[in-house]
């Protein structure tokens, strides 16, 4: 679907305050300062950037008009003379009423799961030896960061099945099947909670002792390419978004690809997302060899 007229006016602000330092408005563009002010702490700057936006619905009540549309922003930042590119799919939601604009926010992925009991882990259970790929895993995290493998179930919150299935694809052996409440597995349209479920797989992660194992390190730039960060975005305890380590910035800092909130190359810490809070924690995990 095209953009009207009204919601274009909207997108072409949004998108001229990601590359505009001076300008600076409130509400609807309180994000490309989060974005702008995160960037300038890691002396970085955008030099371009490109977008497209889609209409993936619109409702008409008289005068008043409801439309939900994402954007692919494409950013191209520069650091320390080094220069990559950035990419992220916002989806949004705008209200107009007789084409003045009465409401425009977005829509926050990052939603709590309810609570999932986690069987214990069974320390006698075979060790199944295998490599891991991490070129392979990474290739996987760029193949689909935004479009959606129909050999795999989608899900509205998909970002922990992406993670899943780039481990799998770097090699990392599944184990479990069928108990839901343990191990880490897929198969015939069935999965484990870890495989879908962001704080099942960091529970995973930090205590399987077969298959798929990591170790927890202390800081970001221990992690390598194909390693898995989890966000906890509240600081409850409850973790509730999965990245994937697919680069790093000129400091050698990690950049990851995501789903749900698809993105590929995004600085780790998340501090320009709208689910940022003071509170957030961080688990850093290195996948170990089996």
């Amino acid at each position: 679907m095209k953009m009207d007229q009204s919601l274009q006016e909207l997108f072409d602000g949004r998108v001229e305050q990601f590359v505009s330092k001076n300008k600076r408005q409130s509400g609807n563009y309180e994000k490309a300062e989060q974005k702008l002010e995160s960037l300038a702490k890691r002396s970085a700057d955008i030099v371009k950037v490109k977008a497209r936006g889609d209409i993936i619905n619109q409702a008409v009540d008289g005068d008043f008009q409801t439309t939900l549309y994402q954007v692919h922003y494409q950013y191209l930042i520069r650091q320390k003379g080094t220069l990559y590119q950035e990419e992220e799919v916002e989806v949004r939601m705008c209200k107009f009423f007789k084409n003045d604009l009465i409401m425009d926010k977005e829509m926050n992925p990052y939603v709590k799961r309810p609570e999932l009991e986690i069987m214990a882990e069974d320390e006698h259970v075979e060790r199944n030896s295998y490599q891991y790929n991490r070129l392979k895993a990474v290739q996987y995290a760029e193949r689909w960061w935004n479009s959606h493998n129909p050999a795999y179930k989608a899900f509205e919150n998909n970002c922990t099945n992406y993670i899943s299935q780039c481990l799998h694809a770097g090699g990392a052996p599944m184990r479990g099947y069928p108990g839901k409440g343990t191990g880490w597995w897929f198969r015939n349209n069935n999965w484990s909670y870890s495989w879908t479920v962001a704080h099942s797989l960091r529970l995973y992660l930090g205590n399987s002792k077969s298959g798929l194992r990591a170790r927890e390190v202390s800081s970001p730039d221990q992690l390598l390419l194909g390693d898995v960060i989890c966000y906890d975005f509240e600081g409850d305890g409850r973790y509730n978004h999965n990245t994937m380590v697919t680069g790093k910035d000129a400091y050698g800092m990690p950049l990851v690809n995501a789903n749900t909130y698809n993105s590929r190359m995004r600085y780790w810490a998340y501090e320009d997302s709208s689910a940022y809070t003071p509170n957030i924690k961080y688990k850093f995990f290195t996948i170990v060899d089996g």
